[in-house]
């Protein structure tokens, strides 16, 4: 199907198309294509597996996101609709010069690489160790097989492919998680509304922690926490600005974030739901979290569930195709966005003769497939945390420079001296790593969680603010 839909959005085969697909993609259509989007493969899996350690506490991160979206949708979209850019980052070009740009745009390509990672590399070792393993297929060439997939379908029609295979994909992973919910309650013997009340969903499912400042998972440092990652890996990101940039008009891509952003939050809250559910049934029927590398790894507990514990083929299948929606729905997405990225902020393509363009185009694909798939296979030997975590403990770091410019840029008159943006952007990450691994013995019980990201965005301005130009 996604290849019936390639076919159909990809006859033009033009760089207009691949990077902005003619500005002609209906709101309600983006809007329900990138709640697939934003989800993944992470909060697929990795969500629910989070339930245990973390009870709904990632409500108040989702609570954040919200405010988040209003931000993205009301300051910084008028500003790429008023400046018609193709990336986003062109933006520090007008406002900065050249060099923030540079540091903008790679602040973007570093989060993004690391991000779609993360995703594709947890969608890759349940493929693996439920399915290929089975036939001994190593995982590289799992890997290998499906970034190869996916760049068969964006490679003509790229974002105005996506925006039209979002939507299916959405709708492939809502349904696997709702069908995966009913049977596991019906197995239970409950109906929903006696789960819903049950004194087993209580033990999962308190919300708000504000009992306890120092913390991580606090209320305050969560819900700001969350709203700046929304700010950044949203209304600051290539990849999910992409597609916004794709409706016919400013109102439409405000109605497309502001709907987008309140379904959201039911979606997120059903995801906690499945997750409670899956802890409650692996308690009552003895399954035991599955390793990886010797050590229980509870992203892996749903596909244990859904494969291995005998509810039925119907939720095997719908599973496995909502897995691989919801990894797709982000991978090529990030891999059109990566394209674009460096195509227009590091090759300048706009610039070169026509008839070179769309070459230039098809080239950088290839290459940032190959990236991807060099990445997802390193973190088999390096990641050690629960994938949603580290995907955004990664956040606070990569997109600080991109939180400071853009709020220098928006909320003061300012010029900087542009040449010495890169050495503020790098000095504020070095500290930021360092506040991030201060023992919080050494902070009187302090713990420190995505309020970096705030934090880091912080000190970027500060920098930028000692190198401002003297004017007028």
């Amino acid at each position: 199907m996604l290849l019936l839909i390639s076919y159909f959005t990809g006859k033009n085969d033009s760089n207009a198309d691949f990077f902005k697909a003619g500005k002609q993609s209906p709101w309600y259509i983006v809007a329900f294509g990138m709640i697939g989007a934003s989800l993944s493969g992470v909060t697929f899996i990795s969500v629910p597996g989070w339930v245990e350690s973390s009870q709904f506490s990632y409500m108040q991160v989702v609570f954040g996101y919200l405010v988040g979206y209003f931000v993205v949708a009301f300051v910084l979209m008028p500003i790429y609709y008023r400046l018609n850019v193709t990336s986003i980052y062109e933006y520090l070009k007008e406002r900065f010069g050249m060099v923030s740009y540079k540091i903008g745009a790679l602040s973007f390509f570093v989060s993004r690489v690391l991000g779609a990672s993360f995703r594709l590399f947890l969608v890759a070792i349940v493929l693996q160790q439920f399915v290929f393993d089975a036939w001994n297929v190593p995982f590289e060439l799992t890997v290998v097989l499906s970034i190869l997939l996916i760049w068969v379908y964006t490679f003509r029609g790229g974002i105005k492919t996506i925006v039209w295979t979002d939507t299916l994909q959405t709708m492939f992973m809502l349904l696997s998680v709702g069908l995966s919910i009913y049977f596991i309650i019906s197995k239970l013997g409950w109906s929903f509304t006696e789960f819903f009340h049950s004194e087993e969903l209580k033990e999962y499912s308190k919300v708000f922690f504000t009992d306890d400042f120092y913390a991580k998972n606090n209320f305050i440092k969560s819900f700001v926490g969350g709203m700046f990652i929304t700010i950044c890996m949203t209304g600051l990101d290539q990849d999910m600005m992409q597609k916004n940039l794709t409706c016919k008009n400013l109102k439409d891509a405000q109605k497309n974030m502001v709907s987008f952003s309140l379904i959201l939050i039911v979606v997120n809250f059903v995801f906690l739901l499945l997750g409670a559910l899956l802890f409650i049934y692996a308690d009552k029927y003895h399954i035991a979290t599955p390793l990886m590398d010797g050590q229980p790894k509870t992203d892996l507990l749903f596909p244990e569930i859904a494969l291995n514990s005998g509810l039925g083929v119907i939720v095997a299948v719908t599973f496995m195709l909502g897995l691989i929606a919801a990894a797709y729905s982000s991978a090529d997405s990030a891999l059109t966005s990566l394209t674009t990225s460096f195509c227009v902020d590091f090759l300048g393509i706009e610039q070169k003769p026509e008839k070179d363009q769309k070459r230039i185009r098809k080239k950088t694909h290839i290459w940032m497939s190959v990236l991807l798939i060099l990445m997802v296979i390193m973190f088999k030997y390096v990641l050690d945390r629960n994938v949603i975590d580290g995907l955004l403990t990664v956040a606070t770091y990569t997109y600080g420079p991109l939180l400071g410019l853009f709020t220098f840029g928006i909320f003061t008159s300012y010029k900087l001296k542009d040449n010495y943006v890169w050495i503020v952007a790098i000095t504020v990450v070095l500290i930021v790593i360092g506040i991030a691994n201060v023992p919080p013995s050494y902070l009187g019980g302090y713990a420190v969680g995505y309020e970096l990201l705030p934090i880091n965005g912080l000190l970027t301005f500060i920098g930028l603010y000692a190198i401002r130009k003297k004017t007028n």
